[in-house]
């Protein structure tokens, strides 16, 4: 199929959720909620140290990144694991078997739409009102502001693969409620989206700094608050990257094999 198929499932997608408008509001009130949530406990934290920095971070450092390894970086991948679970359950994922497309592939497309919705429309009104609210930190120079651009495409790339192989697993288990609970644990404790890496026990933190959890979230807020020097925000970025062929190939695998079962189900 075309490529230009697919941009049109993009296109579709983000239209789709600009029909649904009160949902949009709810999604920024209730983001918005759990942002001042976090951010009033990294105020606690700071106050009950009495100290401008805690382990050479500031508190508005610590704003910056509740927001990018929050919101900007964490979008709503338990979408995208739902979908394919209700496809599976209803048996509609044969439908895209039919057709001239690559199921994984007509995923992507249909979650960039998601995501650059969320982006724009909430997203960017939090980001606003933090900003205006606690003020935010720019990246720690023009070097580290480009290297976050790059792990932020890194850290889509990853969250959507990771997404897509627990959703697969509903062939096998014809379920994904457990599924997204658990990713969802994983990443909360092994992102670094609630507490940063570095504040982590120095085994725990060496063991999650080398699992793909970690790009999701860590690395790329660590690269904007420049706490990655530019060989490390190069090493780590590599790191990232085989990570990712790593997951992809694994993800190409369970499709193959997904493909042959579904086959098997229906005589």
């Amino acid at each position: 199929m075309k490529a230009a198929a697919y941009a049109s499932f993009t296109v579709n997608a983000f239209q789709t959720r600009l029909a649904y408008r009160n949902a949009v509001w709810a999604a920024v009130f209730g983001d918005l909620v759990f942002m001042f949530a976090r951010i009033a406990i990294w105020v606690s934290v700071f106050g009950a140290a009495s100290a401008a920095t805690v382990d050479g971070v500031s508190l508005p450092d610590m704003i910056t990144y509740a927001l990018l390894a929050g919101p900007v970086l964490y979008w709503d991948f338990s979408r995208l694991v739902n979908e394919v679970g209700n496809a599976v359950q209803t048996g509609d994922v044969a439908v895209y078997l039919l057709k001239p497309l690559h199921y994984p592939a007509f995923l992507l497309a249909s979650h960039v739409g998601h995501f650059l919705f969320e982006l724009l429309l909430i997203v960017l009104p939090i980001a606003v009102i933090v900003a205006l609210t606690y003020g935010l930190v720019p990246p720690a120079s023009l070097f580290h502001g480009l290297a976050f651009l790059a792990y932020w495409a890194l850290s889509f790339a990853m969250l959507f693969t990771l997404a897509t192989l627990a959703g697969l697993l509903a062939f096998w288990l014809m379920t994904v409620f457990a599924l997204e609970w658990f990713l969802m644990s994983i990443m909360t404790l092994l992102s670094g989206g609630l507490v940063p890496l570095w504040l982590f026990p120095g085994w725990l933190a060496a063991i999650a700094g080398h699992l793909p959890f970690a790009w999701v979230s860590y690395y790329p807020a660590a690269v904007y608050l420049g706490r990655l020097d530019p060989g490390q925000a190069g090493l780590y970025f590599a790191l990232g990257c085989v990570w990712l062929l790593a997951l992809l190939a694994g993800l190409a695998w369970l499709w193959s094999r997904a493909r042959h079962r579904l086959v098997v189900q229906g005589g």
